[in-house]
């Protein structure tokens, strides 16, 4: 075992060497779920869902060498936010929460949420929710929401819904999170429609982007997910200053024992090739975005 290795195994997680080169301190993970069996799932979900507790992310924690999180609440659990709101509780100040929510939330369940460390909502367009079919409505009318609040909206969306809303996003009155880079294709690349879309809403200031969710369209796969570099590498050159990193552990979109989160790690340092970017990446851009303290 090399230096870089530990001799615990993470649920969820292959592998047990730590990212190289080590991730800088205050580095947060700004995309992962926690799903605890004491909260049962939402009737309109089908799947089983994980355990993926507060203790096993704390070994995560351990082998990455991230000390700040972003808990966002799965669909699995509809527009219930109590397993998020209890694993911010466990991970304590240095934790913030993604919730979810119907459109006719009212606003002393969003005071209620923000009080807990809750700092915006996820708008989902892509999986099923408990709600239906999620609408451009829906996105403005909750934005418009939690703008009193200062919280951001976060969007998981398909990349031809990422240009067809792109008048919708721009007009957002609160700044927009882009989840799993927009689903964009590595095959295309910066030359996707969504690329140019992503690209101009970046520029405008007021979005952001997170690098996170790379195997969901790599065809070359783990762990160095070799046909992304150029999408990955072209994010990092177009905007430095507005992404954000994610391990979206417990991947529960891929099959089990495939995922090494500290080769997605790596893959982000060969993306960004300067340790100053990667530095503000996980470290000072999220401290931006989620309200922690500068590290």
């Amino acid at each position: 075992m090399n230096a870089t290795s530990i001799a615990q195994p993470v649920p969820h997680s292959v592998g047990l060497d730590r990212p190289a080169p080590a991730l800088p301190a205050g580095a947060c993970d700004s995309h992962m779920h926690i799903f605890d069996p004491r909260f049962p799932a939402s009737p309109h979900w089908k799947r089983q869902p994980p355990r993926a507790e507060v203790a096993a992310y704390r070994l995560l924690q351990q082998r990455l060498g991230t000390s700040r999180t972003v808990v966002v609440n799965p669909s699995t659990y509809g527009t219930d936010n109590a397993c998020t709101l209890d694993a911010l509780a466990q991970l304590g100040e240095q934790a913030r929460g993604v919730a979810v929510v119907a459109e006719d939330v009212a606003d002393d369940e969003l005071d209620r949420l923000a009080a807990q460390r809750v700092c915006g909502l996820r708008v989902n367009f892509v999986t099923p929710q408990s709600w239906g079919t999620t609408t451009p409505r829906m996105l403005t009318t909750l934005a418009r929401k939690v703008a009193r609040l200062g919280w951001h909206i976060q969007i998981f969306v398909h990349p031809e819904q990422l240009v067809e809303l792109e008048p919708v996003l721009a007009a957002l009155p609160v700044p927009l999170v882009i989840d799993h880079m927009a689903r964009i294709d590595p095959a295309e690349g910066a030359d996707a429609a969504a690329f140019a879309v992503a690209r101009r809403l970046l520029d405008g200031g007021n979005t952001w982007m997170k690098l996170s969710g790379v195997y969901m369209r790599s065809r070359d796969g783990a762990p160095v997910y070799r046909d992304a570099f150029a999408l990955g590498r072209a994010l990092v050159e177009a905007a430095p200053e507005r992404l954000v990193w994610g391990s979206d552990w417990p991947h529960t979109t891929e099959t089990p024992g495939t995922v090494d989160d500290a080769a997605l790690a790596d893959v982000l340092a060969a993306w960004c090739g300067d340790e100053a970017v990667r530095r503000r990446i996980l470290v000072d851009n999220p401290a931006k975005l989620y309200g922690f303290a500068a590290a």
